[in-house]
């Protein structure tokens, strides 16, 4: 009896556990936004160097005055694979400024997943050892942070950007921001 009792309850918290992700993956308004400490205050700074150029640096100071977007990837992160034709496409058909964090990622995969998927970013910083990952309170990817132009963390999204989470929230809160004065 002590046995079914156990199995039963392996049951219970696996079927749970699968209806959750069933939910997540399968009704675009399931409310895919966490709580973050950072909403409402300034945006951590950072300084790293640029995945694409070693030359040269990507500051959080160059997007001083302008509402932008930043958006954690990594090559290893499924869902990042699947947002990326959308953030190409995104990129292309908006007015936006789309900074990438590559977060512990390798940088020859990082490149070679940008080779193949395409490079919807602005610019990408690089953070292997997730000097401003912690600071951010990054915890998986991809997780997208909209910030306004005077450098106040506004929204956070957990998870992969689709067109029905650019049409909702996400994308109102980015067009609000880069409008206001």
């Amino acid at each position: 009896m002590k046995k079914f009792a156990v199995f039963a309850g392996f049951i219970v918290v696996a079927s749970l556990l699968g209806w959750a992700v069933w939910k997540s993956m399968d009704d675009p308004s399931y409310v895919r936004t966490i709580p973050s400490p950072l909403i409402g205050k300034p945006a951590p700074a950072f300084d790293l160097p640029s995945l694409l150029d070693e030359g040269q640096r990507v500051s959080s100071e160059q997007f001083r005055g302008k509402a932008w977007l930043l958006n954690v990837w990594g090559s290893w992160c499924p869902e990042c694979w699947r947002e990326q034709p959308y953030l190409v496409e995104l990129a292309g058909s908006e007015d936006i400024l789309l900074v990438g964090l590559n977060w512990r990622d390798e940088k020859v995969d990082a490149l070679a997943m940008l080779r193949r998927a395409g490079n919807p970013f602005d610019v990408i910083a690089y953070d292997y050892d997730s000097e401003a990952a912690i600071d951010w309170g990054v915890y998986g990817a991809p997780e997208t942070f909209v910030i306004d132009k005077q450098g106040i963390v506004r929204y956070k999204h957990v998870g992969g950007i689709t067109p029905a989470v650019w049409a909702g929230e996400l994308g109102q809160k980015y067009r609000y921001y880069a409008a206001e004065d």
